[in-house]
């Protein structure tokens, strides 16, 4: 049995939860009150931070969920302290790390609710691709740029914090 896909978002999942997690305590070293945060949107008809985090969350989250056969139970939109968003990431990590399928669940055919009365199938590999892993980097996105708008000095290297190991400084040519 083969795990090497399963595997491999796994750990996309859990750094990029990371680099969300980094992100957030870059704003809380910049912003003495990150509950008041939380509550802040980029435009009035978008989710806030708080609500960022959690839809961030439940990307992953669900994935976990149905690998291991359970209805998919997403956390709540009103994030409204740290202690719960911290609550948030360290659950979903710990779930993903959980994750104990072969990749062949990524055949399985799975039903995405779209909203009241819509939905979608798609094969378990396309479901990663084509709905999980946009969302999970749109809300991640979402948050990094509600915290930038507002001031916190987060820029690409912290939203990519997860390329860190892999930087190699070149030596200067003669």
């Amino acid at each position: 049995m083969s795990n090497e896909r399963i595997d491999e978002l796994k750990r996309i999942f859990i750094t990029r939860l990371d680099a969300l997690d980094h992100i957030l305590s870059v704003g809380e070293k910049h912003f003495p009150d990150m509950g008041r945060m939380l509550q802040e949107r980029l435009v009035d008809d978008m989710f806030p931070l708080g609500t960022q985090i959690a839809f961030a969350c439940n990307q992953p989250r669900g994935f976990s969920q149905w690998c291991a056969g359970q209805p998919i139970d997403n956390f709540g939109r009103d994030v409204t302290t740290m202690e719960m968003a911290r609550s948030h990431l360290r659950d979903t990590k710990a779930r993903v790390a959980a994750i104990s399928v072969d990749d062949t669940k990524l055949d399985d055919i799975k039903r995405i609710g779209l909203g009241p009365g819509l939905y979608c199938e798609l094969p378990g590999h396309r479901y990663v691709s084509d709905y999980l892993t946009p969302n999970l980097y749109f809300h991640i996105t979402t948050a990094y740029a509600i915290l930038r708008h507002h001031g916190a000095p987060v820029g690409k290297t912290d939203f990519m914090m997860f390329l860190a190991p892999y930087v190699r400084e070149e030596e200067p040519s003669a």
